[in-house]
């Protein structure tokens, strides 16, 4: 007997633990987005878009390179380096089909402080130049991009860290709030870092807290020094590149290519600084020389992995954040999913692997996912694309940057932090849907600006959990017993009717940041489960919770009733009496819900709103405001549909009126 369990005990541990030629498979589609949907590639609907945006997004690769790699205290060659290793790496790992992943200001800005601190500036004359060193750069500058790659490099295996403990799905306490404030005021930073560089001063390096004023002050200080020429050439360049980028939006449905401005500008700079011998006339500051090719890859020096940990954390969170919040945002408007954890694997892969070809951190940016929208992009194959134009920068036409004054690159790298800049508009909506987010937005940026981006973004999250679970005390459920006195009332009202398909659903929980996600995954499997079923319930199911945070568990309702009406036009009723308290996260998940539910063909009506829920959706939403949406009861909502003899025929089951408490 005993012989006998030992077998089959042995038989099912083998057959659990063999790797099957399947599951392999299905690993690999999961950890290689690239084997999933490269062989559906359409040639012949996506190639054409995808290479004229591929052939842009190579303009602003080029561009943010060079001006990051300034940005991060480090030679503009390593740059462009950092603009073809990552995106090739993420094409490959990543799952957002809009994202470009490269040189991004915020982790050049932390890696930077590295630098700085560990080669400072006053040790460059005590360096020669060197024959022998990679490229025929300095050794001032080969120690400096030995701690840039540093950074990066410890700044990827933390992100793979964080894959490997799954702590993607930990990314929701990062609520949008905090990633708007965080991403602004580090475009502020970076708008400071490039002043020296649009007046055309000599100005020492500055960081540490309170560094953003003390850039300022110096430039008060020393207001004497600024160079005319460079000033007039910054604002010449700065309105150009505003006037034509606005004109290229407005005319985008007219013309099929944008104007390269970028480029434009670049190309009449360089040879209008080439011509008048700017660099030495009028003390313009250029680009100068930039080595031919790419050296052999070396690996990152590990002695000084110990200095650099504190860069390397907020290089891993920051760029990580920021990069995540492009591709949910991709993901949402192209209608596609995407795994948190497998972001974390892309990442940190990128920076692993591209520290070993002399690349400054990196992560995706604001400014190239837009511009991935506004040309059209339909894949990861126009960032492939890009990858190869960018090549042709490395080996051939890299020289002759190097009359590119410095003041053109820095107004580029300003004008191109518009999308960051603007959300200072964030403020009224937040004001208007959840004055609470709008403070968090406000105490966010400001210690994004006092001290750095890895701060801010720390204090942001810190004082979102803090604010919660402030107010979660206070939420009170939907009773047992309220919920069955509705259904009889509703029952009783409406039963002389033959009235099918109406589904009522209970929110029985605030709406929060920590349970939103949740809120919208069940909805969604309700619906896709109701209109998968063909054969109608006798029993009504009822799921009902009183705990606050049963949302972060992993209870679900088991039965659900329905009778499913997949071409016939259907409405939902919310019943909102539970709904206690939301914040900006829970009334743009309950909005997206409503779009998504009106794609289905399904009307979703809400009942027992509150003034300030109401308020809110309005502001945030474009709802349609002919038809109603908000009801003082159920019973009323009921009545509406009644009334509309259009819709004869509603969603989920008889009007015995299941009702469902959602356990959002």
């Amino acid at each position: 007997m005993t012989g006998a369990k030992k077998k089959k005990k042995s038989m099912l541990w083998g057959k659990m633990h063999t790797p099957q030629c399947e599951d392999i498979i299905q690993w690999c589609r999961r950890r290689l987005p690239i084997l999933d949907w490269a062989p559906h590639y359409n040639l012949k609907e996506n190639l054409l878009p995808d290479t004229v945006s591929g052939i842009m997004l190579a303009v602003q690769q080029v561009t943010q390179g060079l001006a990051f790699a300034v940005l991060s205290s480090v030679h503009p060659v390593f740059g462009l380096y950092g603009s073809l290793f990552p995106a090739i790496i993420y094409a490959i790992f990543g799952m957002g089909r809009h994202v470009a992943t490269g040189t991004f200001a915020l982790t050049s800005l932390i890696s930077a402080n590295a630098v700085e601190r560990i080669v400072p500036q006053n040790i460059q004359n005590l360096t020669t130049q060197s024959n022998t060193s990679v490229l025929g750069l300095s050794d001032f500058e080969m120690q400096r991009i030995h701690v840039a790659v540093a950074v990066s490099f410890l700044g990827g295996v933390i992100q793979v860290a964080m894959f490997v403990l799954q702590l993607g799905s930990a990314t929701f306490v990062v609520t949008e709030p905090v990633i708007s404030a965080m991403t602004t005021g580090a475009a502020t930073h970076v708008v400071t870092s490039q002043v020296k560089y649009l007046l055309g001063m000599k100005m020492p390096y500055i960081s540490g807290p309170l560094g953003f004023f003390h850039i300022y002050a110096y430039v008060f200080e020393n207001i004497k020094s600024v160079r005319l020429e460079a000033l007039l050439l910054s604002l010449l360049s700065i309105v150009v590149l505003v006037l034509v980028k606005e004109l290229n939006e407005q005319f985008k449905r007219k013309i099929k290519v944008v104007l390269p401005v970028d480029l434009v500008l670049i190309i009449a700079a360089s040879f209008a600084c080439y011509c008048t011998n700017m660099e030495n006339t009028y003390g313009l500051e250029v680009v100068g020389r930039i080595p031919q090719g790419i050296p052999s890859p070396r690996a990152p020096p590990m002695n000084i992995l110990s200095a650099v940990i504190t860069e390397a954390f907020g290089v891993a969170l920051v760029g990580y954040v920021a990069s995540l919040a492009l591709a949910q945002g991709s993901a949402k408007k192209f209608k596609y999913s995407i795994d948190d954890n497998q972001e974390f694997l892309a990442h940190g892969l990128s920076n692993i692997v591209s520290s070993f070809f002399f690349c400054i951190p990196s992560a995706a940016a604001m400014g190239r996912t837009a511009g991935l929208y506004s040309t059209g992009a339909k894949t990861q194959v126009a960032c492939l694309i890009s990858c190869i134009f960018v090549l042709i920068v490395i080996y051939a036409i890299g020289p002759l940057l190097y009359w590119l004054p410095m003041c053109v690159l820095a107004s580029i790298i300003v004008v191109g932090l518009k999308g960051m800049l603007i959300q200072f508009r964030d403020l009224k909506k937040y004001w208007n849907v959840d004055k609470i987010d709008w403070g968090i937005w406000v105490s966010t940026y400001v210690f994004t600006i006092c001290f750095a981006a890895n701060v801010g973004l720390l204090f942001g999250v810190v004082c979102t959990i803090a604010i919660v679970i402030g107010r979660f005390p206070r939420a009170m459920t939907l009773s047992i017993k309220n919920m069955k006195e509705m259904e009889f009332k509703v029952k009783t009202e409406m039963d002389s009717e033959n009235l099918q398909q109406v589904k009522i659903i209970s929110i029985n929980n605030p709406l929060v940041f920590l349970n939103a996600k949740k809120f919208y995954t069940d909805l969604m499997n309700i619906i896709q489960k109701e209109n998968a079923c063909n054969q109608p319930l006798d029993d009504t199911s009822k799921c009902e919770q009183n705990t606050l945070l049963n949302s972060l568990s992993n209870g679900n309702c088991n039965e659900e009733v329905s009778q499913s009406c997949p071409n016939e036009k259907c409405s939902l009723i919310l019943d909102c009496s539970g709904f206690t308290f939301f914040d900006y996260s829970g009334v743009s998940m309950l909005v997206e819900v409503y779009m998504d539910c009106e794609g289905r063909s399904v009307d979703v009506l809400l009942a027992h709103c509150t003034t300030s829920l109401i308020k809110a959706m309005t502001y945030y939403g474009n709802l349609d405001s002919e038809k109603p949406i908000f009801f003082e009861s159920v019973s009323a909502a009921i009545s509406h549909i009644h009334s509309n003899k259009a819709s004869d025929k509603l969603l989920f089951g008889n009007l015995d009126l299941p009702t469902m408490s959602l356990l959002s």
